[in-house]
């Protein structure tokens, strides 16, 4: 086998002390070389507008291989200062001349470029390579930021538009929207009141049903709920006296609405000049006109009801005297309705509270009943001839238009008028908790922005360094394709494959 045709393979990590160790280049070439960078560095500061020389110069590493070319292309822009004898006077052509020959001794080049394919293969690509990955990453990474952000903010906006919907408001100005909305409240009030007639069937069912079990003398059922059928959504004075008042004085709502919207005028807020009319003695005495002390409306003995009262009691009993209420022979009474006796039954906390636990148990009774009727054991229970009809699709009737009673009343909207009215403070929070969802949103639109501008600069970094990869990479690959063909030319022009070179790294 001619051995001209055995191929020299050179691991890449070893090339460098393969070169040493085959005397091709002195172990402390690295002294020397010093030299000869500086004279490079000098070389370039003075050269001829060209652009392969442009090309050359821009962004490499000056090695012995470029150095040949600058001469080859310093020999068409300095043929003019050629001599007779072949020489060139040009100051350029003699300093690139004298780097070539500099690093040409005891092969300076061979060794330089020999440890810079190493740096390149080694830590110059992986770590371009790297930097682009890490780009494209964050680029994924803001990508799934970005999208949560919208989705939080449009969450967020879902939120507060509900919210706004169920309490009826646009949501720009909230307590001022949720003051304004209080107005509603009285017809929302009246409305509800006058849908509970419809139960009237139900309550009389167990009505009978509590007078059959315990006897005629069984308390009045549900008398809260009995008399809103009856009467409607009229006040808590009428409600616990048995008639009218003659004028009603509500107590003034104090809500703060936000100053930078409205004039102090314009607040619902009367401070401390809340009108008390708890003190009222008998000096204050209504006169009617002829003067008969029988006939004065006193009120020097009439208390306020207090909040604790179980004002869903029986009040039937209570007579005129007794409560403190003297009507005239000609029949003008009742008094002023003050406080909570001056709100409607809907409207006091206390008897709707009782109005909503009334409904709860009369749907348990129904419900109750129904169970009872669909069951083979429900006959034992039957009241036979002392209860209305109550078939099966007459009970599920009746706790359908109880259920729907009790749902009107506890719609979410009416709730929350009903808080605000009652309590400053839940106007408070419910507006905390509007601005809050709008403080998400708006800080969700900035966070996505941000991300947004975050993955077009990793963009635009990955797409500045793609272009430089690949240079770095034809420059590897020159390169080392250069050292391979100068290794051969020492051994008769045998083959010389460097292993783990820039092919590993496409």
């Amino acid at each position: 086998m001619d051995e001209s045709n055995i191929p020299i393979d050179i691991n890449i990590g070893k090339l460098q002390d393969w070169l040493v160790s085959r005397r091709h280049v002195n172990k402390e070439w690295q002294k020397n070389i010093i030299a000869v960078r500086e004279k490079i560095n000098n070389a370039i500061q003075d050269m001829p507008v060209h652009n392969d020389i442009a090309a050359l110069l821009s962004g490499s590493y000056i090695n012995y291989f470029h150095c040949l070319k600058i001469i080859e292309i310093l020999k068409e822009t300095e043929a003019d200062t050629k001599n007779l004898f072949g020489r060139y006077g040009s100051q350029r052509m003699k300093d690139w001349l004298d780097i070539a020959r500099a690093y040409e001794k005891e092969n300076l080049y061979l060794a330089e470029a020999a440890q810079m394919l190493v740096r390149n293969i080694n830590y110059e690509v992986p770590s371009l390579k790297k930097q682009i990955a890490k780009e494209e990453q964050l680029q994924l990474d803001c990508d799934k930021k970005h999208m949560e952000y919208l989705k939080s903010e449009s969450s967020s906006k879902s939120e507060f538009s509900a919210l706004c919907k169920q309490l009826g408001i646009e949501g720009k100005k909230i307590k001022k929207e949720l003051v304004e909305r209080l107005k509603e409240l009285p017809e929302i009030y009246d409305k509800i009141g006058n849908s509970l007639k419809p139960l009237l069937p139900a309550i009389e069912l167990y009505s009978a049903f509590s007078k059959y079990v315990i006897g005629e003398e069984a308390p009045k059922v549900l008398p809260l709920l009995q008399y809103m059928v009856e009467h409607g959504n009229t006040t808590v004075y009428e409600w616990t006296y048995g008639e009218p008042p003659l004028s009603v004085e509500p107590d003034p709502i104090h809500i703060e609405v936000e100053t930078d919207t409205q004039g102090a005028g314009d607040q619902i807020d009367f401070g401390d000049n809340a009108i008390d009319f708890g003190s009222i003695d008998a000096s204050a005495a209504i006169d009617f006109g002829d003067g008969d002390t029988a006939a004065e409306i006193d009120w020097g003995a009439v208390d306020a009801a207090p909040i604790d009262v179980d004002i869903s009691a029986d009040v039937a009993g209570i007579s005129l005297e007794e409560s403190g209420i003297v009507v005239e022979e000609q029949g003008l009474g009742g008094g002023v309705a003050t406080g909570r006796e001056a709100l409607t039954l809907l409207d006091n906390p206390l008897t709707r509270n009782q109005l909503v636990e009334q409904l709860l148990e009369l749907e348990s009774f129904l419900k109750m009943r129904m169970y009872e009727t669909a069951t083979a054991e429900s006959q034992t229970f039957s009241l036979m001839q002392e209860l209305p009809s109550e078939s099966e699709s007459s009970l599920a009737a009746m706790l359908a238009t109880v259920q729907a009673a009790a749902a009107s009343l506890t719609a979410p909207e009416v709730l929350h008028l009903h808080n605000v009215k009652h309590s400053p403070r839940y106007v408070d929070v419910l507006s905390a908790q509007l601005e809050q969802r709008l403080a998400v949103c708006g800080k969700a639109a900035r966070l996505a922005a941000r991300e947004a501008e975050r993955r077009e600069a990793a963009e635009a970094r990955a797409a500045e360094a793609r272009p430089r990869l690949q240079r770095l990479l034809r420059a590897t690959g020159d390169l080392q394709a250069q050292i391979e063909a100068d290794i051969s030319k020492k051994y008769k022009g045998r083959p010389v494959n460097v292993i783990g070179g820039v092919k590993f790294l496409q």
